[in-house]
């Protein structure tokens, strides 16, 4: 009776696990955005602590994303010595790097789901930055990922870090200079954002740097080097995405000079598109047998829709929109800073002014252009979707939460009271948010905490 009374137990246990609602890496499952099975909350209000299960401070600067796992909230973080802080929000054009950076402290944490609680926190790297960061930006870009037993964390030029999900440190990788920033001038550092994927066994890393850009896979166990092809590149931000099909699994990057897929497993260039914009940020993601890659960099912000199991150049020929690999593209509306995604059959983007624009999935048909309450705004990260909504974080400090479908509607309009530069998490029906200072979690809640 013991015995069976245990086992139960486990496999309770195990079930519940299996349930949980994972948001794995940027962008969440497959980096879509989107995930489904748990009602998403609608409306909310961080500052009155309306609908707010929990609020947790984290020190430092940083705009990576959390990250979800079981029971477990993930989020890096850079902590300076105590420098003025230099860092600026907003829509305005200025690329010098932020002069000012002493010591810093380089964090992983991980906190309770359900209260906010720290379960632990691990410091990855102490010392001076190697490199200047934009004063938009920080020491703490890329969102770490996991596979359910361990957890990737990426601090650019101080390193890459693997531990358990109870904070055991495994591994850690040295990539050297990690510099990224303006094609124009060398001494314009804007620091390195694209974040770490998962594929198998491998860990990948795409690192466009101001010379000698790569990607490179290391080994999910030990660390260890297990191919690295060399990149004809300028620096980009964007996260590499992973695309299974039905005979092979390609490996999507966004860059300034080509767009690129790549074997996952080798290393090994497939394919080419061209042209694209000079600074590449959005992420490359799948949906509806398609792959949707964008930016926003001006004058040429295009949109592709690309159809996978390509080979060689499949760039366009002048004044075509479509190939036998390409099923619509666009030569303008690619978004600069925030990722887009598929909800259904519509295909949404959002301006860095807050501006959401809907095309048909399939065709790239225009359905609707409308400014997120009529106002608009400065926008950084990127949309997530669940439950037939649309959520739209803003720099300003509110969350728009817009309907799914064929006409615009703005749903809610909810306040934070923090600049939101970081992509959100949704897992069990809570929105999860990094703001400036703190993390936040956005559900229904009969026992509300709030961690100051």
């Amino acid at each position: 009776m013991k015995k069976l009374a245990v086992t139960i137990f486990f496999l309770s246990a195990n079930c519940l696990m299996v349930q949980a609602q994972n948001w794995p890496q940027f962008r969440g499952p497959s980096a879509t955005g989107v995930v489904e099975g748990r009602p998403a909350l609608t409306k909310f209000d961080a500052p009155k602590s309306e609908n707010t299960a929990w609020k947790t401070a984290i020190p430092g600067l940083a705009h990576s994303s959390p990250i979800v796992w079981g029971n477990k909230v993930f989020v890096t973080t850079a902590v300076t010595s105590g420098a003025k802080d230099e860092t600026r929000y907003g829509l305005y054009g200025d690329v010098a790097p932020v002069k000012d950076d002493p010591k810093h402290t380089w964090k992983v944490y991980a906190l309770d789901k359900a209260t906010g609680k720290i379960l632990w926190e691990r410091i990855a790297y102490e010392g001076v930055p190697k490199v200047k960061r934009h004063p938009k930006s920080t020491h703490a870009d890329s969102t770490p990922v996991t596979d359910g037993k361990v957890l990737i964390a990426l601090f650019g030029s101080h390193g890459l870090y693997a531990y358990d999900l109870n904070g055991k440190l495994l591994w850690k990788q040295d990539l050297g200079l990690l510099d990224s920033g303006w094609f124009y001038d060398p001494d314009y550092q804007w620091e390195h954002g694209s974040s770490p994927v998962i594929f198998r066994d491998l860990v990948i890393v795409q690192a466009d740097v101001q010379k000698d850009c790569y990607i490179a896979a290391y080994s999910l166990k030990d660390g260890k080097l297990v191919w690295k092809t060399q990149r004809d590149e300028i620096s980009s931000w964007g996260t590499p995405t992973i695309y299974e099909g039905k005979t092979r699994a390609e490996l999507i990057t966004n860059g300034s000079k080509a767009i690129r897929g790549y074997d996952p497993l080798t290393g090994k260039e497939l394919w080419k598109l061209t042209p694209n914009s000079e600074v590449t940020t959005p992420t490359p993601f799948a949906a509806r047998d398609l792959i949707y890659v964008t930016s926003g960099y001006r004058p040429i912000q295009p949109i592709y829709a690309i159809k996978p199991g390509a080979n060689g150049d499949i760039s366009l020929k002048d004044g075509t929109a479509s190939s036998a690999n390409i099923a619509w593209s666009k030569p303008r509306g690619g978004p600069y800073m925030p990722t887009p995604l598929v909800y259904g059959d519509i295909f949404y983007t959002c301006s860095n002014q807050g501006v959401v624009t809907a095309y048909n999935a399939d065709n790239g048909e225009r359905i609707y252009q409308e400014r997120l309450g009529g106002k608009g705004g400065a926008f950084t990260s990127s949309p997530v979707a669940s439950d037939g909504k649309l959520y739209l974080l803003s720099e300003d400090g509110d969350i728009f939460v817009v309907k799914t479908g064929p006409k615009y509607e703005l749903l809610s309009t909810n306040p934070v009271g923090e600049v939101m530069m970081a992509s959100p998490a949704i897992s069990d029906g809570l929105l999860i948010v990094r703001g400036l200072n703190h993390v936040f979690a956005f559900g229904e809640s009969k026992n509300s905490s709030a961690r100051k």
